[in-house]
């Protein structure tokens, strides 16, 4: 097995564009929550959600050309394809425009909004017999594989190139995948990520499950509140996160800069048993997961300095405590720190676990746990698990030295990953 490291980033949120960006937004506390009228005015429940500020054409040709920008409207698409080249040159490659790298490649997850305007304009012309007027670019903006279409071409990848997509889970997932691709020996480097795009009509599905945060529209920064008694729901987001993970002889042998080590991964499934269901994790998956990802990376649970929690603002809050608390074996001041960058940005869906991760990595490289904002009001069962200095309400300075990354999706589907500061 080869060993694997993070020699680039990328990033587009709701609280930045660009690390530094991103990370000055991570240690002030700042909320990217926002209430939009487009939501109010379709009655929705929820009228908050976090999103990038808007692309001007300033900004999208610094990334694309003038064709590209007039026809691809699919906003996810476009997030992701800016922190993907973002996250190349950060790792110092270069774009070759002749020649294809055969030892590069890309797994960049999608998930569900973005693309429904593309496919309601679809619907509205072929209603009206008037097809034509779709033009010849519209079918790689209703592919779910979109982004790492455009990635494999703007970057001329030639090794693995393909999207996953397993709901909240896939920003992880598409990282645990692409370490084991360069671990098994089958790629030098790959490009890792997920995007989300977002929409009115996309997040109503979310909103008639009554899962979207229910009591804070006149109150938008209090709107997420991880871990907290008095969460009512997540805020959707939108943004993309992308990292390129590498094979250390190869990132040593072009004198790159090394983010962290990859100690191990793992995804799994609960097969919706054991009380498991689209919409709640069967426990006993989930625990194997974590447990997998902790053997592989061949380490204790005492040397886990941190977890970069999924922690959504649901009841869902509860049981991923306390299923890490069972598999760690640790409970009050000896369980790690822990956090939640949803309290943040919201809930990113297919992109959360790959902005989460970026976050997670420049925590661990500098050497500070971001706060949870909102969580001061902790629900008592995950009072009994965790102390409350583990887990901040503000920025707090802490070598790490050990982080763990969790993401679970609908569909009963779990993804962890152990990094490692590298020193």
């Amino acid at each position: 097995m080869k060993r694997v490291v993070v020699t680039g980033m990328g990033v587009f949120s709701p609280i930045g564009h660009g690390l530094d960006a991103f990370e000055s937004a991570l240690r002030k506390g700042t909320s990217g929550i926002a209430h939009w009228d487009a939501l109010e005015e379709m009655n929705y429940v929820c009228q908050l959600c976090a999103r990038p500020a808007p692309l001007t054409h300033e900004k999208l040709s610094d990334y694309f050309s003038e064709l590209t920008i007039k026809n691809l409207k699919h906003v996810g698409v476009l997030y992701g394809c800016m922190a993907g080249i973002d996250a190349w040159k950060d790792a110092d490659l270069l774009i070759d425009a002749e020649h294809t790298d055969w030892d590069s490649g890309t797994i960049f997850g999608a998930g569900c909004t973005g693309n429904d305007l593309t496919f309601r304009r679809f619907f509205e012309l072929a209603d009206k017999k008037q097809i034509r007027k779709l033009g010849s670019r519209v079918v790689e903006q209703m592919m779910n594989s979109g982004v790492s279409a455009h990635l494999g071409g703007m970057l001329g990848l030639g090794n693995q190139v393909s999207s996953n997509s397993s709901a909240c889970a896939t920003g992880t997932e598409a990282f645990v995948m692409s370490y084991e691709r360069i671990a098994q020996g089958k790629a030098k480097r790959m490009l890792a990520g997920g995007c989300e795009g977002y929409s009115e009509y996309g997040w109503a599905a979310f909103d008639a499950m009554r899962v979207l945060c229910r009591n804070s529209n006149d109150n938008p920064a209090r709107g997420s509140r991880p871990m907290s008694e008095d969460a009512s729901g997540f805020v959707p987001g939108a943004g993309a996160g992308a990292l390129v993970l590498e094979e250390l002889e190869t990132a040593q042998a072009r004198n790159a800069k090394i983010y962290a080590e990859v100690l191990g991964g793992s995804i799994n499934a609960g097969g919706q048993r054991n009380k498991g269901t689209m919409t709640r994790p069967n426990t006993e998956g989930v625990r194997r997961c974590i447990a997998t990802a902790i053997q592989e990376a061949n380490i204790a649970p005492t040397d886990i300095d941190l977890i970069a929690g999924h922690l959504t603002s649901t009841m869902g809050d509860v049981l991923e405590i306390q299923n890490w608390s069972e598999v760690l074996g640790l409970k009050g001041k000896d369980f790690p720190y822990i956090n939640s960058l949803k309290s943040m940005i919201g809930h990113c869906l297919a992109a959360s676990g790959a902005i989460e991760l970026t976050a997670a990595i420049l925590q661990l490289q500098h050497n500070f746990v971001h706060a949870s904002l909102n969580s001061e009001n902790l629900h008592p069962l995950i009072a009994d698990c965790v102390h409350r200095e583990k887990i901040p309400l503000e920025m707090t300075k802490k070598r790490t030295n050990i982080v763990a990354k969790s993401s679970f999706g609908f569909g009963d589907v779990n993804s962890c990953v152990i990094l490692k500061k590298w020193d």
